[in-house]
């Protein structure tokens, strides 16, 4: 009995061991899977209020230089007492000294209206405008010589669309 005591035992100790080998690897767990929640994300900080709009800057300043001043002045005077041509000479003189002055081009394009020139004030209109950005006022001035220059051309339905720019306004 000594040998069959021992292989029971060795035989109980098998089936244990068997037994709780078993309950680990081979049962289902009891309560259902945890199912894991979306990784969390960090909570984005509220987005700041719009920066406010710089202000606009302050307009273009355009002037005369003190000789072209002068200039205009004289050729203001002889276009008065009817001396067209030499109202032209004097302010092509003004335009060699200041040649990007869109306020040369604009007292040049009236000279050319006055000379029933509305084709060569157009372009000196035109010239203006494009010289004048950054000052509203002086885009007025130009768009308003665009405009009779074109009407003087019989040209009036391009000449409301020229007023109806927001320069003009």
């Amino acid at each position: 009995m000594g040998q069959e005591d021992h292989s029971l035992s060795a035989l109980a100790v098998l089936i244990a061991a068997a037994v709780l080998l078993g309950a680990c690897a081979g049962r289902p767990p009891t309560e259902p899977p945890i199912q894991s929640a979306p990784p969390l994300q960090p909570a984005l900080p509220p987005a700041p209020p719009p920066a406010p709009r710089p202000p606009e800057p302050p307009p273009r300043e355009i002037r005369l230089s003190p000789a072209t001043r002068s200039l205009v002045t004289q050729a203001q005077t002889q276009a008065a007492h009817g001396d067209l041509p030499a109202a032209s000479s004097t302010l092509d003189r003004a335009l060699r000294i200041e040649p990007n002055n869109p306020l040369l081009w604009i007292e040049l394009g009236r000279l050319r209206l006055a000379e029933s020139d509305g084709h060569q004030a157009e372009v000196c209109g035109r010239k203006a405008l494009a010289l004048a950005s950054g000052n509203r006022v002086t885009q007025g001035q130009a768009g308003q010589l665009l405009a009779d220059a074109l009407r003087a051309q019989g040209r009036n339905q391009e000449a409301r669309e020229v007023e109806s720019q927001s320069f003009m306004h």
